[in-house]
């Protein structure tokens, strides 16, 4: 069961804590698989996810240091990048979850990418927005104020 919580009037689905969302990208990053998890936090149908960049989830609060550690993680050291994201959905509102980043390969070349997100804490949410919040207004980045209660 999905549910929701009215906060700053934005709408936080919270992933089922027995849930786990994958999606797989092509090297462009255009997603070419999501689980029906995926679709259902997201809030976007499969036909609307396939062919599309996963930027699309990309919520506005992620500064975008975390996203250069993921790409200097995952290609340039050739690792699997773990982190918290807080992601956006279809119709605004928006969802956390630690994800689990890595290159696949076939016979050692790069081909694709996977992830895997689960759901987090409340208290993972709050230092996580708090440290966003920071490193966003640290690098000049916009920052809005998000208030849990």
């Amino acid at each position: 069961m999905i549910e929701f919580t009215q906060s700053e009037f934005m709408v936080e689905i919270e992933v089922p804590e027995d849930e786990l969302i994958i999606s797989r990208t092509d090297l462009h990053g255009k997603i070419i698989y999501a689980n029906e998890t995926f679709c259902q936090i997201s809030g976007y149908t499969q036909e609307e996810l396939l062919g599309k960049p996963h930027s699309i989830v990309r919520h506005p609060d992620m500064p975008s240091a975390a996203f250069e550690d993921l790409w200097n993680t995952i290609n340039k050291a050739g690792k699997q990048w773990k982190g918290i994201v807080k992601n956006l959905r279809k119709d605004g509102g928006f969802y956390w979850v630690e994800a689990l980043v890595s290159g696949v390969y076939r016979s050692g070349k790069l081909v694709e990418y996977k992830s895997l997100r689960t759901p987090i804490t409340y208290e993972t949410k709050l230092k996580y927005q708090r440290l966003y919040d920071k490193m966003r207004d640290e690098n000049g980045e916009r920052v809005r104020k998000v208030i849990y209660t």
